[in-house]
Protein backbone atom coordinates (compact mmCIF):
# COMPACT_ATOMS: atom_id res chain seq x y z
CA UNK A 1 0.00 0.00 0.00
CA UNK A 2 1.30 3.45 -0.57
CA UNK A 3 2.34 5.65 2.36
CA UNK A 4 1.40 9.72 2.07
CA UNK A 5 4.70 10.06 0.30
CA UNK A 6 4.22 7.66 -2.71
CA UNK A 7 6.33 4.37 -1.35
CA UNK A 8 4.61 1.16 -1.21
CA UNK A 9 3.48 -0.75 1.92
CA UNK A 10 2.81 -4.09 2.37
CA UNK A 11 -0.68 -5.17 3.00
CA UNK A 12 -1.20 -6.55 6.75
CA UNK A 13 -1.12 -10.06 7.77
CA UNK A 14 -3.73 -12.58 6.47
CA UNK A 15 -5.29 -13.96 9.51
CA UNK A 16 -4.46 -17.89 9.88
CA UNK A 17 -1.49 -17.43 7.01
CA UNK A 18 0.54 -20.14 8.43
CA UNK A 19 -2.78 -22.81 8.20
CA UNK A 20 -3.95 -21.38 4.94
CA UNK A 21 -0.40 -21.81 3.25
CA UNK A 22 -0.71 -25.51 4.47
CA UNK A 23 -3.59 -25.96 3.21
CA UNK A 24 -3.24 -24.82 -0.17
CA UNK A 25 0.21 -26.64 -0.75
CA UNK A 26 -1.83 -30.07 -0.05
CA UNK A 27 -4.79 -29.06 -2.41
CA UNK A 28 -1.29 -27.91 -4.91
CA UNK A 29 0.17 -31.42 -4.36
CA UNK A 30 -3.37 -33.43 -5.03
CA UNK A 31 -4.26 -31.52 -7.92
CA UNK A 32 -0.73 -32.44 -9.37
CA UNK A 33 -1.13 -36.38 -7.51
CA UNK A 34 -4.79 -36.27 -10.08
CA UNK A 35 -2.22 -34.83 -13.11
CA UNK A 36 0.24 -37.44 -12.35
CA UNK A 37 -2.08 -40.02 -12.29
CA UNK A 38 -3.26 -39.34 -15.46
CA UNK A 39 0.09 -38.57 -16.62
CA UNK A 40 1.42 -42.74 -15.56
CA UNK A 41 -2.01 -44.40 -16.50
CA UNK A 42 -1.91 -42.41 -20.14
CA UNK A 43 1.54 -43.70 -20.45
CA UNK A 44 1.21 -47.61 -19.68
CA UNK A 45 -2.07 -47.59 -21.94
CA UNK A 46 -0.31 -45.93 -24.85
CA UNK A 47 2.69 -48.29 -24.94
CA UNK A 48 0.00 -51.46 -23.79
CA UNK A 49 -2.18 -50.47 -27.08
CA UNK A 50 1.05 -49.81 -29.01
CA UNK A 51 2.16 -53.53 -28.17
CA UNK A 52 -1.39 -55.29 -29.25
CA UNK A 53 -3.29 -54.52 -26.14
CA UNK A 54 -7.26 -55.23 -25.88
CA UNK A 55 -9.61 -52.99 -27.42
CA UNK A 56 -10.13 -51.41 -24.15
CA UNK A 57 -6.79 -50.03 -23.42
CA UNK A 58 -7.54 -47.47 -26.32
CA UNK A 59 -10.84 -46.45 -24.25
CA UNK A 60 -8.17 -46.11 -20.99
CA UNK A 61 -5.73 -44.35 -23.03
CA UNK A 62 -8.28 -41.64 -24.55
CA UNK A 63 -9.70 -41.13 -21.00
CA UNK A 64 -6.12 -40.37 -19.35
CA UNK A 65 -5.11 -38.40 -22.44
CA UNK A 66 -8.03 -36.02 -22.37
CA UNK A 67 -7.53 -35.91 -18.30
CA UNK A 68 -3.88 -35.02 -18.66
CA UNK A 69 -5.10 -32.15 -20.99
CA UNK A 70 -8.08 -30.96 -18.96
CA UNK A 71 -5.92 -31.24 -15.86
CA UNK A 72 -2.75 -28.82 -17.53
CA UNK A 73 -5.60 -26.39 -19.18
CA UNK A 74 -6.83 -26.09 -15.74
CA UNK A 75 -3.83 -25.51 -14.24
CA UNK A 76 -2.97 -22.89 -16.87
CA UNK A 77 -6.51 -21.23 -16.26
CA UNK A 78 -5.95 -21.14 -12.20
CA UNK A 79 -1.93 -19.76 -12.27
CA UNK A 80 -3.13 -17.19 -14.92
CA UNK A 81 -4.85 -15.64 -12.70
CA UNK A 82 -2.08 -14.87 -10.45
CA UNK A 83 1.03 -15.26 -11.73
CA UNK A 84 2.89 -16.25 -15.78
CA UNK A 85 2.18 -19.48 -16.37
CA UNK A 86 5.97 -20.87 -16.36
CA UNK A 87 7.53 -17.53 -16.20
CA UNK A 88 6.54 -16.87 -19.38
CA UNK A 89 4.77 -13.61 -20.14
CA UNK A 90 1.68 -14.74 -22.18
CA UNK A 91 -0.61 -12.63 -23.42
CA UNK A 92 -4.08 -12.19 -20.93
CA UNK A 93 -2.13 -14.28 -17.83
CA UNK A 94 -1.34 -12.59 -14.35
CA UNK A 95 -4.77 -11.02 -14.23
CA UNK A 96 -4.53 -10.17 -10.93
CA UNK A 97 -1.20 -8.16 -10.65
CA UNK A 98 -1.92 -6.83 -14.07
CA UNK A 99 -5.19 -5.53 -14.21
CA UNK A 100 -5.33 -5.04 -10.28
CA UNK A 101 -6.58 -1.20 -10.92
CA UNK A 102 -9.24 -2.06 -13.12
CA UNK A 103 -10.63 -5.10 -10.52
CA UNK A 104 -10.61 -2.93 -8.22
CA UNK A 105 -12.78 0.16 -10.33
CA UNK A 106 -14.86 -2.93 -11.46
CA UNK A 107 -15.63 -4.09 -7.89
CA UNK A 108 -16.21 -0.41 -6.74
CA UNK A 109 -19.07 -0.22 -9.13
CA UNK A 110 -19.94 -3.20 -8.56
CA UNK A 111 -20.43 -2.38 -4.57
CA UNK A 112 -22.04 0.95 -5.38
CA UNK A 113 -24.77 -0.39 -7.48
CA UNK A 114 -25.72 -3.62 -6.39
CA UNK A 115 -24.89 -2.72 -1.96
CA UNK A 116 -25.18 1.33 -1.88
CA UNK A 117 -28.48 1.95 -3.59
CA UNK A 118 -31.36 3.15 -1.91
CA UNK A 119 -33.56 0.56 -2.26
CA UNK A 120 -30.88 -2.08 -1.47
CA UNK A 121 -30.69 -0.41 1.68
CA UNK A 122 -33.97 0.29 2.57
CA UNK A 123 -35.06 -3.27 1.56
CA UNK A 124 -32.37 -5.16 3.69
CA UNK A 125 -33.11 -2.61 6.92
CA UNK A 126 -36.74 -3.66 6.71
CA UNK A 127 -36.32 -7.03 6.22
CA UNK A 128 -33.46 -6.68 9.36
CA UNK A 129 -36.09 -5.13 11.78
CA UNK A 130 -33.01 -3.41 13.35
CA UNK A 131 -35.73 -1.31 15.59
CA UNK A 132 -37.13 -4.32 17.20
CA UNK A 133 -34.00 -6.36 17.71
CA UNK A 134 -32.39 -3.06 19.35
CA UNK A 135 -35.32 -2.87 21.28
CA UNK A 136 -35.00 -6.27 22.40
CA UNK A 137 -32.12 -5.80 23.25
CA UNK A 138 -31.99 -2.55 24.80
CA UNK A 139 -35.08 -4.08 27.64
CA UNK A 140 -32.92 -6.95 28.78
CA UNK A 141 -31.16 -5.51 32.33
CA UNK A 142 -27.76 -7.01 31.43
CA UNK A 143 -28.18 -5.74 28.01
CA UNK A 144 -28.56 -1.78 29.26
CA UNK A 145 -26.17 -2.09 32.36
CA UNK A 146 -23.38 -3.07 28.99
CA UNK A 147 -24.74 0.06 27.24
CA UNK A 148 -24.83 2.51 30.68
CA UNK A 149 -20.90 1.35 31.50
CA UNK A 150 -19.79 1.77 27.86
CA UNK A 151 -21.11 5.29 27.86
CA UNK A 152 -19.62 6.03 31.39
CA UNK A 153 -16.11 5.15 30.26
CA UNK A 154 -16.76 7.53 27.00
CA UNK A 155 -18.44 9.74 29.53
CA UNK A 156 -14.99 9.75 31.94
CA UNK A 157 -12.70 10.10 28.49
CA UNK A 158 -14.10 12.83 27.10
CA UNK A 159 -13.92 14.78 30.49
CA UNK A 160 -10.77 13.43 31.22
CA UNK A 161 -8.87 14.57 27.82
CA UNK A 162 -10.59 17.78 28.00
CA UNK A 163 -8.77 20.93 28.92
CA UNK A 164 -9.96 22.16 32.22
CA UNK A 165 -8.86 26.40 31.48
CA UNK A 166 -10.48 25.24 28.19
CA UNK A 167 -13.65 24.18 29.12
CA UNK A 168 -13.35 27.00 31.56
CA UNK A 169 -13.49 29.84 29.53
CA UNK A 170 -16.10 28.35 26.82
CA UNK A 171 -18.11 27.56 29.79
CA UNK A 172 -18.02 31.05 30.96
CA UNK A 173 -17.69 32.65 27.81
CA UNK A 174 -21.42 31.01 26.25
CA UNK A 175 -23.02 31.46 29.69
CA UNK A 176 -21.93 35.30 30.24
CA UNK A 177 -22.98 35.83 26.49
CA UNK A 178 -25.65 34.07 26.53
CA UNK A 179 -27.37 35.97 29.36
CA UNK A 180 -25.98 39.00 28.28
CA UNK A 181 -27.58 38.59 24.76
CA UNK A 182 -31.35 38.19 26.28
CA UNK A 183 -33.06 41.10 28.29
CA UNK A 184 -33.99 40.57 31.29
CA UNK A 185 -37.37 42.95 31.79
CA UNK A 186 -39.69 41.25 29.29
CA UNK A 187 -39.15 37.92 30.38
CA UNK A 188 -39.60 39.17 34.24
CA UNK A 189 -42.57 40.81 33.33
CA UNK A 190 -44.14 37.93 31.37
CA UNK A 191 -43.56 35.62 34.39
CA UNK A 192 -44.67 37.81 37.14
CA UNK A 193 -48.34 38.12 34.84
CA UNK A 194 -48.57 34.66 34.88
CA UNK A 195 -47.88 34.04 38.22
CA UNK A 196 -50.34 37.10 39.07
CA UNK A 197 -52.72 35.40 36.84
CA UNK A 198 -52.64 31.93 38.77
CA UNK A 199 -52.61 34.26 42.01
CA UNK A 200 -49.90 31.94 42.68
CA UNK A 201 -48.32 35.20 44.46
CA UNK A 202 -50.19 35.17 47.40
CA UNK A 203 -48.89 32.65 49.16
CA UNK A 204 -46.16 35.12 48.92
CA UNK A 205 -48.26 37.89 50.25
CA UNK A 206 -49.66 35.96 53.04
CA UNK A 207 -46.11 35.11 54.53
CA UNK A 208 -44.95 38.56 54.05
CA UNK A 209 -47.75 39.42 55.96
CA UNK A 210 -47.45 36.95 58.61
CA UNK A 211 -44.14 37.91 59.13
CA UNK A 212 -44.64 41.55 59.06
CA UNK A 213 -47.22 41.14 61.77
CA UNK A 214 -44.44 39.09 64.00
CA UNK A 215 -42.24 41.67 63.97
CA UNK A 216 -44.54 44.49 65.08
CA UNK A 217 -45.33 42.13 67.80
CA UNK A 218 -41.86 41.28 69.00
CA UNK A 219 -40.33 45.11 68.78
CA UNK A 220 -42.56 47.54 70.98
CA UNK A 221 -39.80 48.89 72.46
CA UNK A 222 -38.01 49.96 69.16
CA UNK A 223 -41.32 51.73 68.81
CA UNK A 224 -41.20 53.45 72.14
CA UNK A 225 -37.26 54.21 71.48
CA UNK A 226 -38.49 55.74 68.04
CA UNK A 227 -41.13 58.17 69.33
CA UNK A 228 -38.80 59.31 72.81
CA UNK A 229 -35.95 60.16 70.29
CA UNK A 230 -38.06 61.96 67.91
CA UNK A 231 -41.09 63.68 70.93
CA UNK A 232 -39.71 67.41 71.29
CA UNK A 233 -37.24 67.65 74.41
CA UNK A 234 -39.81 69.79 76.14
CA UNK A 235 -42.62 66.92 76.25
CA UNK A 236 -43.19 64.64 79.33
CA UNK A 237 -41.66 61.14 79.30
CA UNK A 238 -45.36 59.82 80.49
CA UNK A 239 -46.72 61.56 77.22
CA UNK A 240 -44.19 60.19 74.68
CA UNK A 241 -44.73 56.82 76.28
CA UNK A 242 -48.65 56.89 75.60
CA UNK A 243 -47.88 58.68 72.01
CA UNK A 244 -45.99 55.37 71.77
CA UNK A 245 -48.17 53.06 72.76
CA UNK A 246 -50.91 54.68 70.67
CA UNK A 247 -48.87 54.48 67.69
CA UNK A 248 -47.64 50.67 68.44
CA UNK A 249 -51.18 49.58 68.44
CA UNK A 250 -52.35 51.58 65.73
CA UNK A 251 -49.78 49.66 63.71
CA UNK A 252 -50.77 46.21 65.58
CA UNK A 253 -54.01 46.65 64.70
CA UNK A 254 -53.23 47.25 61.00
CA UNK A 255 -50.74 44.66 60.81
CA UNK A 256 -53.33 41.85 62.19
CA UNK A 257 -55.96 43.22 59.67
CA UNK A 258 -53.79 42.90 57.00
CA UNK A 259 -52.41 39.27 58.45
CA UNK A 260 -56.36 37.90 59.03
CA UNK A 261 -58.24 39.64 55.73
CA UNK A 262 -57.57 38.46 52.10
CA UNK A 263 -59.26 40.81 50.95
CA UNK A 264 -58.12 43.80 53.08
CA UNK A 265 -57.25 47.18 50.74
CA UNK A 266 -53.76 47.20 51.23
CA UNK A 267 -53.41 43.22 49.36
CA UNK A 268 -55.16 44.55 46.35
CA UNK A 269 -53.10 47.84 46.34
CA UNK A 270 -50.07 45.22 46.58
CA UNK A 271 -51.78 43.06 43.62
CA UNK A 272 -52.22 46.34 41.62
CA UNK A 273 -48.63 47.33 41.99
CA UNK A 274 -47.06 44.11 41.20
CA UNK A 275 -49.63 44.25 37.71
CA UNK A 276 -48.24 47.58 37.17
CA UNK A 277 -44.86 46.54 37.36
CA UNK A 278 -44.95 43.44 35.65
CA UNK A 279 -46.30 45.51 32.38
CA UNK A 280 -43.85 48.08 32.70
CA UNK A 281 -40.57 45.32 32.55
CA UNK A 282 -42.94 44.13 29.87
CA UNK A 283 -43.91 47.30 27.48
CA UNK A 284 -41.93 50.39 29.62
CA UNK A 285 -38.22 51.57 27.78
CA UNK A 286 -37.22 53.49 31.14
CA UNK A 287 -38.17 50.43 33.11
CA UNK A 288 -36.60 48.22 30.70
CA UNK A 289 -33.99 50.28 30.65
CA UNK A 290 -32.82 50.23 34.38
CA UNK A 291 -33.90 46.48 34.22
CA UNK A 292 -30.95 46.23 31.92
CA UNK A 293 -28.61 48.19 33.90
CA UNK A 294 -29.42 46.07 36.69
CA UNK A 295 -28.31 42.85 34.87
CA UNK A 296 -24.78 44.18 33.92
CA UNK A 297 -24.06 45.27 37.78
CA UNK A 298 -25.04 41.49 38.77
CA UNK A 299 -23.53 39.70 36.26
CA UNK A 300 -20.14 41.68 36.45
CA UNK A 301 -20.60 41.28 40.64
CA UNK A 302 -17.10 39.48 41.63
CA UNK A 303 -19.22 36.90 43.69
CA UNK A 304 -21.56 36.38 40.52
CA UNK A 305 -18.07 35.96 38.43
CA UNK A 306 -16.55 33.29 40.42
CA UNK A 307 -19.96 31.09 40.84
CA UNK A 308 -19.67 31.01 37.00
CA UNK A 309 -15.74 30.14 36.77
CA UNK A 310 -16.16 27.39 38.79
CA UNK A 311 -19.31 26.00 37.24
CA UNK A 312 -17.10 23.51 35.48
CA UNK A 313 -15.37 22.17 38.29
CA UNK A 314 -18.45 21.32 39.84
CA UNK A 315 -20.04 19.62 36.48
CA UNK A 316 -16.32 17.61 35.96
CA UNK A 317 -16.67 16.60 39.44
CA UNK A 318 -20.82 15.58 39.42
CA UNK A 319 -20.07 14.01 35.90
CA UNK A 320 -16.50 11.93 36.80
CA UNK A 321 -18.23 11.10 40.49
CA UNK A 322 -21.44 9.87 38.71
CA UNK A 323 -19.72 7.57 35.84
CA UNK A 324 -17.56 6.01 37.97
CA UNK A 325 -20.42 4.93 40.99
CA UNK A 326 -22.21 2.00 39.14
CA UNK A 327 -25.10 3.05 41.52
CA UNK A 328 -25.17 6.61 41.42
CA UNK A 329 -28.39 8.07 40.49
CA UNK A 330 -27.46 9.23 36.73
CA UNK A 331 -25.89 5.76 35.73
CA UNK A 332 -29.30 4.18 37.67
CA UNK A 333 -31.85 6.91 35.40
CA UNK A 334 -29.83 5.67 32.24
CA UNK A 335 -30.16 2.26 32.74
CA UNK A 336 -34.21 2.45 33.41
CA UNK A 337 -34.38 4.96 30.87
CA UNK A 338 -32.82 2.64 28.37
CA UNK A 339 -34.65 -0.42 29.13
CA UNK A 340 -37.80 1.69 29.17
CA UNK A 341 -36.70 2.30 25.67
CA UNK A 342 -35.89 -0.91 24.69
CA UNK A 343 -39.49 -1.95 26.25
CA UNK A 344 -41.28 1.10 23.86
CA UNK A 345 -39.35 -0.02 21.12
CA UNK A 346 -40.50 -3.96 21.37
CA UNK A 347 -44.17 -2.82 22.15
CA UNK A 348 -45.64 0.33 20.58
CA UNK A 349 -46.05 -0.28 16.50
CA UNK A 350 -46.03 3.40 16.09
CA UNK A 351 -42.90 4.29 17.98
CA UNK A 352 -40.62 1.33 15.92
CA UNK A 353 -42.12 2.86 12.83
CA UNK A 354 -41.33 5.96 13.51
CA UNK A 355 -37.49 4.76 14.63
CA UNK A 356 -37.47 2.29 11.34
CA UNK A 357 -38.27 5.06 8.76
CA UNK A 358 -35.61 7.15 10.85
CA UNK A 359 -32.94 4.81 10.46
CA UNK A 360 -33.50 3.77 6.60
CA UNK A 361 -34.17 8.02 5.46
CA UNK A 362 -30.52 8.28 7.77
CA UNK A 363 -29.31 5.39 5.70
CA UNK A 364 -30.53 6.07 2.15
CA UNK A 365 -28.79 9.71 3.14
CA UNK A 366 -25.79 8.69 3.43
CA UNK A 367 -26.07 6.38 0.44
CA UNK A 368 -27.37 8.85 -1.77
CA UNK A 369 -25.01 11.41 -0.98
CA UNK A 370 -21.70 9.53 -0.08
CA UNK A 371 -21.72 6.58 -2.44
CA UNK A 372 -18.87 7.82 -4.05
CA UNK A 373 -16.66 8.33 -1.11
CA UNK A 374 -17.41 5.22 -0.02
CA UNK A 375 -16.99 3.55 -3.47
CA UNK A 376 -13.93 5.24 -3.96
CA UNK A 377 -12.22 4.47 -0.20
CA UNK A 378 -12.69 0.95 -2.08
CA UNK A 379 -10.78 1.68 -5.64
CA UNK A 380 -8.65 4.12 -3.94
CA UNK A 381 -6.90 1.46 -1.44
CA UNK A 382 -6.90 -1.78 -4.28
CA UNK A 383 -5.22 0.97 -5.97
CA UNK A 384 -2.88 1.36 -3.52
CA UNK A 385 -1.66 -2.08 -2.78
CA UNK A 386 1.77 -3.65 -3.82
CA UNK A 387 0.21 -6.16 -7.06
CA UNK A 388 2.24 -8.74 -6.39
CA UNK A 389 1.50 -8.89 -2.71
CA UNK A 390 -1.99 -8.34 -3.28
CA UNK A 391 -1.83 -11.58 -5.93
CA UNK A 392 -0.23 -13.49 -3.38
CA UNK A 393 -2.71 -12.90 -0.49
CA UNK A 394 -5.64 -13.69 -2.64
CA UNK A 395 -4.12 -16.75 -3.98
CA UNK A 396 -3.61 -17.32 -0.19
CA UNK A 397 -7.22 -16.76 0.58
CA UNK A 398 -9.09 -18.41 -2.24
CA UNK A 399 -6.13 -20.36 -3.70
CA UNK A 400 -7.21 -23.90 -1.96
CA UNK A 401 -10.76 -23.74 -3.46
CA UNK A 402 -9.39 -22.79 -6.98
CA UNK A 403 -7.25 -26.26 -6.96
CA UNK A 404 -10.79 -28.12 -6.97
CA UNK A 405 -11.02 -26.72 -10.85
CA UNK A 406 -7.98 -28.56 -11.64
CA UNK A 407 -8.95 -31.85 -9.99
CA UNK A 408 -12.39 -31.26 -11.76
CA UNK A 409 -10.84 -30.49 -14.69
CA UNK A 410 -8.62 -33.89 -14.89
CA UNK A 411 -12.02 -35.69 -13.73
CA UNK A 412 -13.98 -34.04 -16.18
CA UNK A 413 -11.84 -34.12 -19.21
CA UNK A 414 -11.02 -37.97 -18.87
CA UNK A 415 -14.81 -38.62 -18.81
CA UNK A 416 -15.22 -36.35 -21.47
CA UNK A 417 -12.80 -37.79 -23.71
CA UNK A 418 -13.73 -41.35 -22.87
CA UNK A 419 -17.48 -40.06 -24.06
CA UNK A 420 -15.42 -38.63 -27.32
CA UNK A 421 -13.61 -41.77 -27.73
CA UNK A 422 -16.55 -43.82 -27.29
CA UNK A 423 -18.82 -42.08 -29.54
CA UNK A 424 -16.05 -42.01 -32.67
CA UNK A 425 -15.68 -46.03 -32.32
CA UNK A 426 -19.39 -46.25 -32.59
CA UNK A 427 -19.81 -44.36 -35.86
CA UNK A 428 -16.94 -45.48 -37.35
Amino acid sequence: MLTDNGAVEQLGPVPGAAEKQRGLRTMKLVALAFLAGATVIFAVAWAWEANGGPAWVGYVRAAAEAGMVGALADWFAVTALFRYPLGIKIPHTAIIPNRKDVLGDSLGEFVGVNFLSEEVVRERLARVDVTKRLGEWLSQPESAERVTSELATVVRGMVTVLRDEDVQAVFEQAVTKRIMAVPWGPPIGKLMERVLEDGTHRQLVDLLCDRAYDWVKDNHDKFVSIVTERAPSWSPKFVDSIVADRIYGEVMSFAWALKTDPEHPMRGSIDGFLIGFAADMQHDPEMMDKAERVKHQVLEHREVQNVIGSAWSNVKKLLLDAAEDPSSELRKRVREGLISLGQRLTGEDALRTKVDTWVQDAAAYIVLNYRDEITTLITDTIDRWDAKETSRKIELQVGRDLQFIRINGTVVGALAGLAIYTIAHLFT
